[in-house]
């Protein structure tokens, strides 16, 4: 029999290739033991690291769920809480992402939504609580928090023992320019002295910020009650607050902006690798959706899909920024990704050429998308910002600005077959959407039609009669993915948003999932 190396890549799961690599002398009479032993390696590699999860306050009404990802390997155990004040949501949404991060060593203790009410409600404070990050134990007095809620995730936290604790808020200016608001700040208390650790986490946020008004700098002191400076104090953790700036910025940006501090310290503690940017989980029986928050569409538009989405069983969904898109998020995390209203141009633009060549390899290697109104344009093939991932092109391009209001639309028989739609024509809002044609491309099979106009918008000098009868709604193909371009607006009009679920349970099935969503 042969002799001979054989080396083993022992990965650690996040795609950095740093693992560990064995190698094993093979001769004759030692094959089989070699065999035994590969195999062991490969089961214990891939079974490192163990998920639980629970609930804080179970029972009540502001009761809020935990993660922990045990590594089983020695190694400190870091907090990450969110949520704390209900209008500051970009913490919440990244403690979300990053309980997707598996830990090399250590262990990583989430949780992401410590005030689940005011998250709801949208507010900083909520009765009966007033400010939970005033609610914890105060320097000098007994070691007892102030409301039920503050109680119980204060047990926890003594529970947990973290040797780091990073809690995840947001502040209403930059600090630069409003010294009265902490955003774009990290907190720390003078007495951890953690200086060197902040600077690193500044930095790596820093790089991503061009506008030197809106970078982070480093602050001292945490307000007496809060749960950084009670965890410092009380069980000797290592505690630092994270804030972005709420105002004026996209929710995908401040979510981003998050991962990068949290994932440098984490970094500088050898207990990750492989990048800031996991997001959503491996692919499973969930289907991932993201959607496109940034420049070029209005901020209220992505929250807005996002709620229209999130009811459908089954799906999870991310606002994704155009760094993330150019960083490549979407292969091998989402399996749809939606663009909605606002500019083709402007979204084209502002994701830029990365971004560009990122969601058509997405799109290219079985990924869904869906364009809505400026979504649409940015799909077609006519313009030179185009994605080009459909045979299409802008009928009329010179009277684009047609004008806003409701529009009659009629289904296809393959209109009502992927989207539910009814058998009788109905009103759908229309707001300078695409009037969409064939551009006649060799290498794109031709566009299905799935909703046609049977009526019309033409203010501002638009001609009559070209928008009658034009498609409203098309379907088509790119490589291995789905395309489907919504002209009109059906999202607005809560009876009829159950036909962008069913469009993107139609462009991100994958195998594994139902085709359909069932939450119309």
């Amino acid at each position: 029999m042969a002799t001979g190396n054989w080396q083993l890549a022992t990965g650690d799961g996040d795609g950095d290739g740093d693992g560990q690599r064995l190698t094993v002398n093979v001769n004759a009479g030692r094959y089989l033991w070699a065999v035994l032993l590969v195999c062991l390696l490969v089961v214990c590699s891939a079974s490192a690291a163990e998920q639980s999860r629970g609930v804080v306050g179970g029972g009540a009404k502001w009761a809020t769920p935990y993660y922990v990802i045990d590594s089983k390997l020695a190694g400190p155990t870091v907090m990450i809480t969110g949520g704390m004040h209900g209008d500051e949501p970009a913490g919440a949404r990244a403690a979300e992402h990053i309980r997707f991060w598996t830990p090399k060593r250590g262990k990583l203790i989430i949780v992401p939504r410590l005030n689940v009410l005011a998250l709801a409600a949208e507010k900083r404070l909520i009765a009966d609580v007033g400010d939970l990050n005033r609610s914890f134990p105060k320097t000098g007095a007994p070691d007892k928090a102030g409301c039920a809620q503050a109680v119980a995730i204060w047990a926890f936290v003594k529970a947990s023992k973290p040797d780091w604790l990073l809690d995840l808020h947001e502040g209403f200016a930059f600090h630069k320019s409003t010294p009265r608001s902490t955003g774009a700040s990290i907190i720390s208390l003078p007495k951890l002295k953690l200086g060197d650790t902040v600077k690193l986490m500044l930095d790596a946020v820093n790089a991503s910020v061009s506008d030197e008004g809106k970078k982070f700098v480093p602050l001292r002191g945490s307000a007496d009650g809060s749960l950084a400076r009670a965890a410092a104090e009380r069980l000797g953790a290592k505690t630092m607050i994270l804030e972005t700036c709420y105002t004026g910025q996209y929710t995908s940006l401040r979510t981003r902006q998050h991962r990068l501090m949290v994932y440098r310290l984490l970094k500088h503690l050898k207990m990750v690798g492989g990048g800031p940017h996991r997001m959503a989980p491996s692919a499973g029986k969930i289907r991932r959706v993201a959607i496109y928050n940034g420049l070029g569409t209005g901020e209220k538009t992505g929250l807005h899909l996002e709620n229209v989405l999130r009811s459908a069983p089954g799906t999870l969904v991310r606002l994704v920024g155009p760094p993330d898109i150019a960083g490549g998020v979407l292969t091998g995390q989402f399996d749809a990704i939606v663009f909605g209203g606002g500019s083709g141009k402007g979204q084209a633009t502002n994701i830029g050429p990365a971004g560009h060549k990122a969601v058509r390899g997405f799109v290219k290697g079985g990924g869904g998308y869906l364009g809505i109104c400026g979504g649409a344009y940015l799909a077609t093939s006519e313009y030179d910002w185009g994605l080009k991932i459909i045979d299409a092109r802008t009928v009329d391009r010179k009277h684009w600005k047609r004008g806003k209001g409701k529009v009659k639309v009629e289904f296809t028989k393959l209109g009502s077959s992927i989207l539910r739609g009814p058998a009788t024509s109905v009103d759908i809002n229309y707001a300078n959407g695409p009037l969409l044609g064939p551009y006649n491309r060799k290498d794109l099979e031709d566009y299905q039609v799935l909703a046609y106009f049977r009526g019309e918008i033409n203010e501002n000098k638009a001609p009559k009669g070209v928008m009658m009868n034009s498609p409203a709604m098309i379907f088509g193909r790119f490589g291995a993915g789905k395309v489907i371009l919504f002209s009109p607006h059906p999202e607005k009009i809560e009876a009829l948003q159950g036909m962008v679920r069913c469009a993107v349970g139609y462009i991100g099935a994958r195998a594994g999932l139902d085709l359909f969503d069932q939450g119309r």
